[in-house]
């Protein structure tokens, strides 16, 4: 903030925080319909953040009043992109979390097949890295990129 301009309040701070700090909480959820609503959360927040790094004061409009206690047009011009990237990622949860809903009857997310070969080998206090085979890591076929397929040849093809 500038010079006689007030800075934002406790308020609008802590705000701020509570909504980010939910919104994160709620990412961290397996349910999709609790991962949507922490990313509008969090873009809420986020959003109150940058116009709280804006200048106060009035409408961002030449000849309106003086330059010196305009608004910053910036930080509103990115809420309003801000909104509409949040608006966008929030339909595509949608469509992802009904997509779900309707093939499985459930909204939580499924472990994969690593992470549940991941909580096998901590049950049983095994290292991840471990190589099994003994083949070094230049003959290991899972480490080795695999050259490129070779094309068939057709039947009136030569080689």
């Amino acid at each position: 903030m500038t010079a006689g301009q007030p800075g934002p309040t406790l308020v609008l701070v802590l705000a701020v925080a509570v909504l980010v700090g939910c919104g994160v909480v709620l990412l961290l959820e397996r349910s999709m319909t609790r991962i949507l609503l922490g990313v509008i959360l969090t873009g809420n927040g986020v959003n109150l953040l940058i116009l709280l790094g804006g200048r106060s004061g009035g409408a961002p409009v030449v000849g309106t009043g003086p330059v010196d206690e305009m608004a910053d047009p910036l930080s509103q011009a990115m809420v309003l992109t801000a909104i509409v990237i949040t608006f966008g990622l929030t339909a595509f949860l949608l469509a992802v979390a009904y997509r779900s809903w309707y093939l499985t009857g459930d909204d939580e997310v499924p472990d994969d097949l690593e992470d549940q070969q991941i909580i096998r080998q901590a049950e049983r206090n095994e290292a991840g890295a471990i190589d099994h085979g003994g083949e070094g890591p230049d003959d290991d076929p899972e480490q080795v990129d695999p050259e490129p397929a070779r094309r068939r040849l057709r039947h009136g093809d030569e080689a």
